[in-house]
């Protein structure tokens, strides 16, 4: 039995790496399917008071084999391939700091220009990548809410911890590098700079519960979404400073949350930066988004259910 394998791996070479691939796939929905059943078996149950850890501890297990799945089907059906979110802030990092030091242009803040380009893509990139994978989590996750026991808002928050955990990792490792290179890396607010990313968080799911919404009924908004990230990316003042423009540019320009956020973060590196936040209007976008969200939940994502 061990030889037939053997040759039938050798004759087919794609057999190791995309059915491998596949059975690891099918793996995961194996154990969430055991998960769900273990949660309806406890839902039969009569409803004690000592039964009550037993379904939380079943629903648990749900979100864990959820998280896990989107872990390892993201990239190339391995958890390795799950770094390369934890990367790509540090990726964008470098990129505008070469590009900075090619054309010698001085740090817009501050004497490093490294630290310049980790305040401004570290939020914008939190937002963008929370904002859109807890999109494509719905898409990705559709089959598994036609079980009774998983929802839509189970699938939205697993996505939620698996992208707060990898932003997490990606700000160590941006700390990690600027510390390496000589460069302190701790705001002087560090109040302000904190702030700054929950808000980022926040805001993520906000405008991310909307595009589960919209994508249940229009799947094309996954790319419509993704040339709006660009243009939010490009206009969130990543590469420069947005009160270097002339007033009524720079007023107008305001009217982007992620651009605040982002002076939000950039004021704990430098609390003298001539930059005014406006804490109430980033306030209401995270209310506001989080409130339309979940009221399109109940609606449609309940009907697609």
């Amino acid at each position: 039995m061990t030889l037939a394998i053997r040759t039938r791996r050798w004759r087919y070479p794609e057999y190791s790496s995309s059915c491998i691939s596949a059975r690891k796939a099918d793996m995961d929905g194996i154990l969430l399917s055991v998960s769900v059943m273990k949660l309806a078996n406890h839902e039969r149950e009569p409803r004690a008071f000592a039964a009550k850890p037993d379904h939380v501890d079943a629903y648990l297990r749900v979100l864990s084999a959820l998280m896990l799945r989107d872990m390892r089907t993201r990239f190339a059906g391995s958890y390795w391939g799950y770094l390369v979110q934890v990367v790509w802030p540090v990726s964008h990092m470098l990129i505008i700091a070469f590009a900075l030091a090619i054309r010698n242009i001085p740090a817009p803040f501050g004497e490093s220009s490294i630290i310049f380009a980790a305040t401004g893509a570290v939020p914008t990139l939190v937002f963008q990548y929370i904002s859109r994978e807890i999109m494509k989590g719905i898409l990705i996750n559709k089959p598994l809410t036609y079980y009774p026991q998983v929802r839509s808002i189970d699938v939205m928050f697993s996505r939620v911890l698996v992208e707060i955990n990898g932003s997490f990792m990606g700000v160590v490792l941006v700390f990690l590098i600027i510390y390496a290179i000589g460069l302190d890396p701790v705001p002087l607010n560090i109040t302000s700079a904190i702030f700054g990313y929950i808000c980022a968080i926040l805001l993520g799911i906000g405008v991310g519960s909307i595009n589960v919404a919209i994508v249940q009924v229009f799947p094309g908004w996954v790319i419509g979404y993704v040339l709006i990230g660009i243009l939010i990316y490009l206009a969130s003042g990543v590469m420069f400073m947005p009160n270097d423009f002339p007033e009524h540019i720079y007023a107008i320009m305001k009217w982007n949350p992620v651009l605040q956020i982002v002076e939000l973060v950039r004021l704990g590196y430098d609390p003298n930066l001539p930059i005014t936040i406006d804490y109430l209007y980033i306030f209401l976008w995270i209310l506001g988004t989080f409130t339309v969200g979940l009221l399109l939940e109940r609606t449609i994502g309940r009907r697609g259910n």
